[in-house]
């Protein structure tokens, strides 16, 4: 057996299109619409989605299979499939299992839009979902029998807590039940769910894995064929492809994740201690903090406890708002994950249409913050951060 790669060296070499033919070093951008059918050629590059030469991109297209296969390889499954944005990935991977008339369990604090599709879409598809806690799921109590599929986020947004996947799969195993799991925070780099028991996995790889907040993208990974089958299926019927060009931009930036995870890890730590000392600040969410509820599970089902944190600001809704007024450094938009720091309210954005009072269940105050950490110097993110806080009250 050939020893073992290393992330970066993986995240650089894997799924790579070198044609000895051109001699080129990276791959393509296939920026075409259709391929010559039949293909005659001896030796036919193969669609994997058909295991036949291709013959449209909505089916299959090598620069898209590229990126596919770079990120099963760092997702640890056989098979990946890319994605126009990260909730095509989620609902594709959710109409795949042919669930009409069936019950889905999930946890209740969910990104937004996952928890409105969950709340209201899916009842028009003959699809009911039951919601439960993070901490039940957690629990020794956690009962998913009844339902035909368990869906969770290995790191909740944007309350950063921390699911047992371990625990979660192993249950829902004992039910025959599958597991989904959203890993957008962690990523790849931080957590391979699929290696904790998960059956499918999904990700927004508009955040981490392309890294640089140009495009949008979505990703779903699992071994089993079936599944897999079927998500492509639904992906071509239904066409939430991404560009080739998507692909190659999201394919060159995830051959820097490990790297780029690993100052992210470091600069989240080191703003989320000096946060968790500072006088206007009076909560942090951010499991790397040992006294964070959800480090001890944090330590065994993550690698790094990520780029992602929040808190919140004395003064509430008001104080939260000026602060992203004073910041210099992190830009205020909505999204995370990539080079530069972003920073938002979840109550003006990711979870704006959820019901206040739901979000206060969900954990949600209104002067919570959302910080995504890019890779700047962290003395530049915590000076930043500290005088914008300290200058609240000026």
């Amino acid at each position: 057996m050939p020893r073992a790669k290393g992330f970066n060296t993986e995240a650089v070499h894997a799924g790579e299109i070198r044609d000895p033919s051109f001699g080129n070093v990276v791959t393509p951008i296939f920026e075409t619409a259709t391929f010559m059918s039949p293909n005659t050629s001896r030796k036919p590059y193969i669609d994997a989605t058909r295991n036949e030469p291709f013959i449209y991109t909505r089916w299959g297209n090598p620069t898209t299979q590229s990126l596919e296969e770079k990120y099963a390889t760092l997702e640890g499954v056989k098979h990946g499939l890319s994605f126009s944005s990260g909730m095509a990935a989620i609902t594709s991977a959710i109409f795949a299992m042919g669930l009409r008339g069936k019950k889905i369990m999930a946890i209740n604090e969910l990104y937004g839009q996952t928890h409105a599709f969950f709340s209201s879409y899916i009842q028009g598809f003959g699809m009911e979902c039951d919601f439960i806690s993070i901490d039940a799921a957690n629990g020794p109590s956690f009962d998913p029998s009844g339902h035909s599929l368990m869906y969770v986020e290995s790191i909740t947004n944007p309350t950063m807590k921390v699911a047992d996947i371990s625990w979660i799969s192993k249950v829902c195993k004992e039910h025959g039940i599958p597991l989904v799991v959203d890993a957008t925070f962690a990523s790849p780099f931080n957590q391979k769910p699929a290696g904790l028991g998960a059956d499918v996995v999904v990700h927004s790889g508009t955040k981490y894995m392309a890294g640089h907040s140009d495009i949008t993208l979505g990703l779903a990974g699992t071994s089993n064929r079936e599944y897999y089958d079927g998500i492509q299926n639904v992906r071509k019927t239904t066409g939430p492809v991404p560009d080739p060009i998507q692909a190659y931009l999201a394919a060159r930036g995830m051959k820097t994740l490990g790297i780029r995870m690993e100052r992210q890890n470091r600069n989240a730590m080191e703003v989320a201690k000096f946060l968790s000392d500072h006088r206007k600040v009076s909560s942090v969410n951010y499991p790397g903090l040992k006294d964070s509820k959800y480090h001890e599970i944090a330590s065994r089902v993550l690698r790094g406890y990520g780029g992602m944190l929040s808190f919140e600001v004395s003064g509430g809704l008001q104080a939260a708002r000026k602060l992203l007024g004073l910041l210099k450094v992190p830009v205020v938009a909505t999204s995370l994950g990539g080079v530069e720091s972003l920073v938002s309210l979840p109550v003006d954005t990711s979870h704006a249409s959820i019901d206040p009072q739901e979000r206060k269940r969900m954990g949600i105050p209104d002067g919570l913050v959302r910080l995504s950490c890019g890779i700047e110097e962290s003395d530049d993110i915590i000076n930043d951060l500290d005088s914008s806080l300290s200058a609240i009250d000026s």
